[in-house]
């Protein structure tokens, strides 16, 4: 078909437009990449609680995990700071946040008996969804509550979260529940030979795949063989958390005295080695221990990997 003028302006106006569309991109500002994942080491990755670490801005704190050899960071200082804001300083410093977690649950508890508490508890958990899903993470950390709330606290709880479940999948992020002392799921004055059935039922009840555990290995090693309760949650834990505990410390001095360095305590690791072995967990783990700085950092990381490496 012959080529017509009419033909030939089009082009010519199609080859402006996409130089001056060129021009225009080309002016734009660049968008920094956000960081990858790192690449785990015998399928575990290490990070330490943003709250561990020191510095004089949200960067320098975040760069100091990074100078210490950690995979990424739990950021437990989501109240602080808008997704956007945490969106930013990842993509700055090069450092991945895998997690994110709001205090405020211990404060305005999802079991409580005051529906407004309850309401803010919700709004809490759904800000940390937005700023982990900004950040790059993949999950939140929260306290379902407390047994203080009463015994109706648990379906209370069961009820708020089921109403962030939507946005957690939207967002593609797992709602985490922490074994904590905080009386549910366990008897706090009950025998150091108790189950972790009762949390595993709790998590079942939501029927989500988007609800799991984040399971403490040393928040309960008083009430319970570590291995075991690993065994008994099994795939419904998604990240860890790791901190050392000693029983005979916690006999001689009082019960809230046996939290020790990762590796100072009485846990036996190697069973807890074999336990992860046994439930094929792969992952995050994060360091809940006294913090400081990069110094100190790269002594918790030591001690992480002697822990759980061997």
């Amino acid at each position: 078909m012959p080529f017509s003028r009419r033909h030939l302006l089009s082009a010519s106006a199609a080859v402006a437009s996409t130089g001056l569309m060129s021009v225009a991109s080309a002016e734009e500002p660049a968008v920094q990449a956000m960081p990858l994942p790192p690449h785990p080491e015998q399928g575990l990755l290490f990070s330490c609680k943003y709250g561990m670490t020191q510095g004089e801005s949200l960067e320098e704190r975040l760069l100091s995990a990074k100078e210490a050899g950690m995979d990424g960071v739990d950021f437990d200082g989501a109240a602080s700071v808008t997704p956007e804001q945490l969106r930013a300083a990842a993509a700055q410093t090069g450092v991945f946040i895998h997690n994110a977690i709001n205090h405020a649950h211990w404060g305005k508890t999802l079991t409580s008996a005051d529906e407004a508490v309850r309401a803010e508890a919700v709004a809490n958990l759904k800000h940390c969804l937005r700023v982990s899903h900004a950040a790059g993470g993949s999950g939140v950390l929260i306290v379902v509550g407390v047994n203080g709330d009463g015994p109706e606290g648990p379906d209370r709880a069961r009820e708020e979260i089921s109403k962030a479940i939507p946005l957690a999948a939207a967002l593609g992020q797992r709602i985490l529940f922490e074994n904590v002392w905080n009386g549910m799921f366990y008897e706090d004055d009950g025998p150091r030979d108790q189950s972790a059935q009762p949390l595993a039922d709790y998590i079942d009840s939501f029927q989500s795949p988007w609800v799991g555990s984040f399971f403490d290995l040393g928040n309960h090693a008083r009430y319970g063989d570590v291995a075991e309760w690993i065994r008994v949650l099994g795939p419904r834990i998604v990240k860890l958390d790791i901190k050392g505990y000693s029983n005979a410390k916690a006999d001689a001095e009082g019960k809230w005295k046996g939290f020790v360095e990762i590796t100072g305590g009485d846990i036996d690791w190697a069973n807890v080695r074999a336990a992860l072995k046994d439930i094929g967990f792969t992952g995050w783990v994060s360091a809940e221990v006294g913090g400081g700085d990069t110094a100190r950092l790269k002594v918790v990381l030591e001690q992480m990997k002697e822990a759980l490496l061997g």
